[in-house]
């Protein structure tokens, strides 16, 4: 009779009150799905939750913490097994850290209103939070000189309420040059954003612009006007968390404390950024009809016939608004609705081609020449894992 060898013992000690950490779960599963079960001893965890009674003592394999409660992390942190963070504040210094790359984050957010021709821009962040700074820090990085304006809300040293948070925030807004793209470090805050611009009167997006982090599509929903996120990417976080976690219980040497970023996948464009901020009337329409029809396989001479104008006359307009001849724009545009369908979907590379109007061996060619990695090693490294 065939002896098997015992279950990792494995505790998951996870705050689960957005949608994020769950997702982060669900990647764990997804993981112990493909390699084999663990035995899991799960405690679900509040942001100021004291450490389960049963963790005191724990005679277990491993360990993964995603929370904020300090608390939690130094009973965890006193543990002899192996273990990995996935809090968003390094709270586990020992342990290798799986997390969100934020710089990855803000430079998505500053393309994404670059692209729609802003020049004044402002971060709504929450000074409570390392990664909020983070993000502002990495965002302002990207958007200062070149003639653009750059602008951070200075969030309330004291909070009464939340009320008395977004009356703050709509009058930081009042002040802002306008028309303004608004980076909010997280759905949460984007929409107080969007309240408080309902507060000041404040059109969406004609005159601030919002995006959001998260994609938690019910917060999203709710919004008014729906909020524009940036979708992360929690089940490769849970996925690379894991496998890190049986590496070490296996023997392997992980260098302590070393951050495994996890990029974001893209942006779930809504109505509270729909928008292009461009002067040029011509131009604009130029923009739209490349963002709604570059997957069709257009050429630049189906663009001019869309929007009449010497070719010349258009390269020199959009290079100066966007640093892009027509060719470039419609490229991007294909190439990111791509890397959507290579990280969110299963879909075959071929099928993928077929969708942004390429052939498929001429987009292995492409995609490669723009990303220095192939359709296939691109969804293999930042893809869901399968």
């Amino acid at each position: 009779m065939a002896v098997h060898p015992p279950f990792m013992k494995v505790a998951l000690l996870f705050e689960t009150t957005n949608a994020y950490a769950r997702a982060i779960l669900l990647g764990v599963g997804d993981y112990m799905l493909s390699h084999g079960p663990w035995s899991v001893h799960f405690a679900e965890l509040g942001s100021d939750d004291t450490p389960p009674r049963w963790l005191n003592g724990w005679d277990g394999d491993g360990v993964m913490f995603r929370g904020e409660s300090r608390r939690v992390a130094r009973a965890v942190a006193g543990l002899p097994t192996p273990m990995v963070d996935l809090t968003p504040s390094r709270l586990l210094q020992r342990a290798p850290w799986v997390k969100s790359d934020d710089a990855a984050i803000a430079r998505l957010a500053a393309e994404h209103f670059l692209d729609r021709g802003f020049r004044h821009f402002a971060f709504c962040g929450d000074a409570r939070f390392s990664w909020s700074m983070r993000r502002g820090e990495q965002f302002g990085l990207l958007l200062r000189g070149g003639g653009r304006t750059w602008h951070a809300y200075a969030p309330l040293a004291r909070v009464a309420s939340s009320d008395s948070e977004v009356d703050a925030i709509a009058a930081w807004l009042e002040e802002l040059p306008k028309p303004v793209a608004v980076f909010a470090c997280y759905d949460n805050r984007g929409q107080q954003v969007l309240e408080a611009c309902r507060r000041a009167n404040l059109a969406v997006p004609e005159q601030i612009a919002v995006l959001g982090v998260d994609n938690d599509e019910a917060l999203c929903a709710l919004s008014p006007p729906p909020l524009s996120s940036v979708i992360l990417n929690p089940r490769r976080a849970g996925w690379e968390a894991a496998a890190l976690l049986a590496a070490m219980m296996n023997g392997a040497r992980v260098p302590p404390g070393e951050p495994h970023l996890i990029p974001p996948v893209g942006i779930a464009t809504r109505q509270s950024s729909d928008i292009l901020a461009v002067g040029d009337p011509k131009i604009a329409s130029v923009l739209r009809y490349i963002r709604e029809h570059a997957c069709e396989g257009i050429r630049v001479s189906d663009v001019l016939r869309e929007c009449p104008m010497a070719r010349r006359a258009l390269e020199k307009r959009l290079r100066r608004l966007i640093g892009r001849t027509p060719r470039q724009e419609i490229l991007r545009v294909q190439l990111n609705r791509a890397k959507e369908l290579l990280v969110g979907t299963g879909l075959p590379v071929w099928e993928i081609a077929e969708r942004i109007g390429f052939e498929a061996d001429y987009l292995s060619v492409v995609f490669k020449r723009e990303n220095a990695l192939a359709p296939a090693a691109y969804r293999e490294r930042y893809g869901l894992p399968r």
